[in-house]
């Protein structure tokens, strides 16, 4: 992937392209995922030969450093990696040093937009991944019992605080009753619990805040008109519980419907067609990724080219690995994360000619 590539040019001579490292990264990211996130940050770009100040989240301090640490075992020159514990107005201040070279921030739309203002003003190279409203669109019944599992899997995975955890269930009408049916007592069978009980399957939510906010997206949608099946409310008790929720009859005047849910709360929606389900999927302010669960494959390729995302997994959802490229488009982000394409993000691209 960093390997000089020869081109092939018109006339005579010789051109490669050499792909070449742009030094001082400033990485911000999320707690949702505080090892990992900063794993496919860094990795890739110290592999390129970037150096990294990182800005963790503030309420994962103590995985920074422990991030920190392992780069200084391992023998890590140093000052390749190093954290720092800044606020807001110290952040745009480093953005705005001649030394950086680009910006790579996991957060939210709100933290995009306004580091974006601060990037684009010094003309200075970001790769964004923000929020998402990921569509799951169910085509027809085939395997309908693992699409419901792999439904609910992915809703619940980290509490559902992922930006890539599927939040719309679209589903044709023809399977909608028998999916929801199912989907619902599958929900309402998951409780709440202790996190370090090897047999809980969903834990609590990260602050009081993230609860606060899931319930009024929730209360919002039931005062409209929506229909509410299971859940839809804080676990009584001490913890940032949330319920598993389900949702129908969601419409573009409730906050649930274009709003990224952040926390266990799903909207299935019935279409009568595909074309409605595409419809439906791209009239989201979100593209991060989208699933696709049908028999007929080649009929999911076929939607998948209409998909307005980065990311389409056909029976199957979205998963994040080292070879895969990572990124949406809209309001979920800009650039992309991990393989060919994460790897050289922050990369001079030079060319070399001899005539």
């Amino acid at each position: 992937m960093l390997a000089d590539e020869p081109l092939n040019i018109a006339g005579s001579g010789e051109a490669v392209l050499r792909t070449e490292p742009i030094g001082v990264l400033l990485g911000i990211m999320p707690w949702n995922f505080p090892y990992y996130q900063v794993s496919r940050f860094a990795a890739p770009n110290l592999v390129l030969g970037n150096t990294i100040l990182l800005k963790q989240a503030r309420n994962c301090p103590q995985g920074a450093l422990a991030i920190e640490e392992l780069f200084t075992e391992a023998g890590a020159p140093e000052g390749i990696y190093l954290n720092l514990f800044a606020d807001s107005e110290r952040i745009a201040g480093l953005i705005g040093d001649l030394r950086g070279q680009g910006v790579s921030l996991t957060g939210s739309e709100r933290a995009g937009s306004a580091v974006a203002e601060v990037t684009g003003r010094h003309l200075k190279k970001y790769v964004f991944e923000l929020g998402g409203s990921d569509p799951f669109a169910v085509l027809d019944d085939h395997n309908l019992d693992t699409t419901v599992a792999h439904a609910v899997h992915n809703r619940l995975f980290n509490g559902d605080q992922a930006c890539t955890a599927l939040k719309r269930f679209i589903v044709h009408a023809d399977v909608h009753d028998a999916f929801l049916e199912r989907f619902v007592h599958a929900m309402r069978e998951i409780r709440p619990g202790d996190p370090t009980d090897p047999a809980t399957r969903l834990g609590p939510l990260a602050s009081g805040e993230v609860v606060a906010d899931l319930t009024a997206q929730v209360e919002d949608a039931l005062a409209l008109g929506a229909t509410l099946h299971t859940g839809g409310g804080r676990v009584a008790g001490p913890g940032h519980y949330f319920e598993p929720t389900v949702l129908t009859g969601v419409t573009p005047a409730m906050r649930a419907h274009s709003e990224e849910l952040f926390g266990p709360v799903a909207v299935v929606h019935r279409v009568a067609s595909e074309a409605d389900a595409l419809a439906l999927a791209n009239e989201s302010p979100f593209g991060l990724a989208a699933s696709i669960y049908t028999a007929d494959v080649e009929r999911a390729r076929a939607l998948a080219t209409h998909l307005e995302c980065g990311m389409v997994w056909i029976n199957s959802t979205t998963r994040s690995a080292p070879d895969l490229p990572f990124g949406g488009v809209k309001r979920s982000g800009v650039g992309r994360e991990l393989g060919a394409l994460g790897i050289t993000e922050f990369a001079n691209k030079k060319l070399v000619r001899i005539p």
